[in-house]
């Protein structure tokens, strides 16, 4: 069945898509400042992939903690609380001078980064139908294209106009105002009360095998994606000695095929699942999605025109990005009540494969070439087009009284 969506899910699904967006603007531009950075400080790129990674590291570990607080404390409190915190700490970048300082920055800033996404789940679990849901999720994901898509081309200029410091606060100051909005504006749906006091029961929802083999798919697919976001404008100027113009714009044009695809991925991803079932519409976007995307991949790394690998790789990203929403949606359904925790398990896997793209891919680079560090990718999102084969996207963990209140272990 087709659900049309009110005024306010509109209202409420475009705020989140905002969040997303200021969210990947703030953690891409120090991508884009990287090239400033290390000429300044004499940084590698291999030191410069650990700085990446820092930021990584932290995202994932606090991932499933933050949707598990999401779960008990509600989206609006976490999700205000984190995002102040990220906004005061990409502003603190400005201060930074050694890979240790930046390094720091970015671990405490991932931290408080972590919750946005479960706490999106959340929202839209509880406020959007289930064949509503992946398009939403995957409208929220396309928000991170675009602030991605944008990023190259804003910060840059910001960092014309008033060095790439006083960047970082303005970015800082746009997140703050937008949390602002998102604390006087969102409500959250009231919770049973059989489930407010309730621990999160992670040795039920850890062990599921559904949930492993989804987590393990999201954490290869990932390693595909943070090649993109992290490495890709470096591709451009450095390798294909684009410039910094024609490289900024080479990258908008990936994250703004991005920002298209993912939210068609889900809104085919929800069709398809109203009218032949959730195993059949997840897995036909995420696994044809997927598989395109190595393919272009591939070919985007043949040598061939400018414009002609411009337009592989922006296909390659946005072919996967496709998959975004199937994902997501998977992660609610199979969640229930225990929606944020879910999110926050698959999305922890996922930052697992986003945190060893950054440092690998350079280090696979130095000894075999770019071309080869890119096709690495390639089998990753290959193999994670066999791992989702094995997921049931309709199936649910119940979660029973003695499961419940079962003691956990993590």
């Amino acid at each position: 069945m087709k659900h049309r969506l009110t005024g306010m899910q509109f209202a409420l699904a475009a705020l989140m898509v905002t969040l997303s967006a200021i969210s990947y603007f703030d953690r891409t531009a120090l991508s884009i400042a990287a090239p400033a950075v290390m000429k300044e400080f004499g940084f590698s790129e291999v030191a410069m992939g650990t700085v990446f990674s820092a930021f990584l590291l932290s995202y994932t570990l606090f991932m499933s903690p933050g949707g598990s607080a999401v779960d008990r404390f509600g989206a609006r409190i976490v999700l205000t609380i984190a995002g102040f915190g990220a906004a005061l700490f990409t502003g603190l970048l400005s201060l930074c001078s050694t890979i240790a300082s930046f390094a720091g920055v970015r671990l405490v800033f991932g931290a408080f980064t972590a919750p946005i996404y479960t706490a999106c789940a959340r929202v839209t679990s509880a406020r959007f139908p289930v064949t509503a849901q992946a398009g939403v999720q995957a409208a929220i994901i396309g928000g991170s294209a675009l602030g991605a898509a944008f990023s190259p081309i804003v910060f840059a200029k910001l960092m014309t106009a008033v060095g790439w410091r006083a960047a970082f606060w303005v970015a800082a100051l746009i997140t703050a105002a937008l949390i602002a909005v998102w604390y006087t504006s969102i409500r959250d749906a009231p919770r049973p009360a059989s489930q407010q006091t309730r621990s999160t029961p992670w040795r039920l929802l850890l062990t599921d095998v559904n949930m492993q083999r989804l987590t393990v798919s999201y954490f290869l697919v990932n390693y595909f994606e943070y090649i993109f976001f992290y490495w890709m404008y470096y591709y451009f100027v450095e390798i294909r000695k684009l410039g910094a113009d024609r490289s900024a714009f080479a990258a908008t044009i990936l994250f703004l095929t991005m920002a298209v695809m993912t939210p068609l991925g889900g809104w085919l991803s929800d069709r398809l699942s109203a009218a032949y079932g959730l195993r059949f519409g997840r897995r036909a976007v995420a696994m044809t999605g997927m598989t395109l995307s190595a393919i272009f991949l591939y070919l985007g790394t043949a040598g061939y025109n400018v414009p002609a690998t411009i337009a592989l790789l922006s296909l390659a990203l946005g072919c996967c990005a496709c998959c975004e929403g199937p994902f997501w949606a998977t992660a609610i359904h199979i969640g229930g009540a225990e929606v944020g925790a879910t999110s926050g398990i698959m999305n922890t896997g996922g930052n697992l494969g986003g945190m060893f793209a950054p440092f690998f891919t350079p280090l696979i680079a130095s000894r075999y070439g770019w071309t080869a560090a890119l096709l690495f990718g390639c089998a990753m999102v290959l193999l994670s087009v066999v791992t989702f084969y094995l997921v049931d996207p309709g199936k649910r963990i119940v979660i029973t009284p003695a499961t419940a209140a079962a003691p956990s272990s993590v």
